[in-house]
């Protein structure tokens, strides 16, 4: 019976630092959007910027890699390992920024919130998961809470040349990045995800880089003033590296639903963040969204003993 209790002990310690670490990567994305904009497109246009920030990545995990025992891959597996690129780098990235150019912040936030509904649809397609009311019930509330802090939580009006497009991309995105979760999950459970991630970041280096390598060419760094670089840096290594290092780590030991659902804090923490640096202020509204956001992940993330 200790030895039963020792694993089951273990295994939730798992799971909680799963949902830390899923928790850890929705709260840099959270910041990554004001941060990001100071940068782009004043000294970096986006596709650049991808390269730019899968490049980076791509050293990263690789130098990663190094400090654990190399396996070998089997050449089926690299099929998969294409698609995960294809659709959760290279289509995932290209799509988002593109889109968000065309249309509003709220309006691809809006879209970006059915991903989980996505995630929860081709987990019951492809990974045979059962899905639950509780489960239905909770993402339900996670949408209502993110429209709520999204629509009636920012004022400000923005430039969208092609609303109807830039839209269109955006769920485009929602739609590769949700498929990209399936993908990764068995292979996840097949190899280390430092060995999984760096081929899965060099092939989409490959993907992207004709798309961003005339951007990258033009950016001219000695007129980049050192606060810029700074936030360049975070963005490579915080926005792209630690959340892909951490999604990838909580995947190991939560369901694809369950990891999708922690989109759903993405808006709670910008609020927040704008709120910390002075733009934005507390109502009702926001208390609201914000109760219904962790209600929502509550009865997604939630499980008998």
């Amino acid at each position: 019976m200790l030895f039963f209790a020792k694993i089951k002990k273990k295994s939730v310690n798992k799971r909680n630092l799963s949902f830390l670490l899923a928790f850890l990567a929705a709260l840099i994305y959270g910041v990554s959007f004001t941060i990001a904009k100071d940068v782009m497109p004043l000294y970096i246009k986006p596709y650049g910027f991808i390269v730019l920030r899968v490049a980076g990545a791509t050293l990263l995990f690789w130098l990663i890699s190094l400090t654990i025992p190399n396996e070998k891959i089997e050449r089926n597996d690299f099929i998969r390992i294409f698609m995960a690129a294809l659709f959760g780098v290279a289509i995932n990235m290209l799509a988002f920024f593109k889109g968000l150019s065309l249309t509003t912040p709220i309006n691809g936030s809006v879209i970006m919130t059915i991903s989980p509904i996505l995630v929860l649809i081709f987990s019951f397609i492809i990974l045979n998961e059962k899905i639950t009311t509780k489960k239905i019930l909770g993402i339900f509330l996670g949408m209502v809470g993110a429209i709520t802090l999204i629509v009636y939580g920012q004022q400000a009006e923005y430039n969208a040349p092609n609303i109807k497009w830039g839209n269109f991309l955006v769920f485009i995105n929602a739609t590769s990045y949700s498929f990209y979760l399936i993908i990764a999950k068995p292979l996840l459970k097949k190899y280390h995800p430092f060995h999984f991630v760096k081929w899965m970041y060099l092939i989409g280096l490959l993907l992207v880089l004709p798309f961003g390598l005339t951007q990258i060419q033009d950016v001219s760094w000695q007129l980049i003033p050192v606060s810029a670089l700074y936030k360049i840096a975070f963005v490579v290594v915080f926005t792209t590296f630690i959340t892909y290092l951490f999604n990838l780590l909580a995947l190991k030991n939560l369901k694809p639903t369950t990891l999708s659902v922690f989109i759903y804090l993405q808006p709670l923490i910008a609020t927040a963040y704008a709120m910390f640096v002075g733009s934005d202020n507390l109502n009702a509204v926001k208390v609201i969204g914000t109760a219904l956001i962790f209600s929502g992940v509550y009865m997604v993330s939630y499980r008998k003993k």
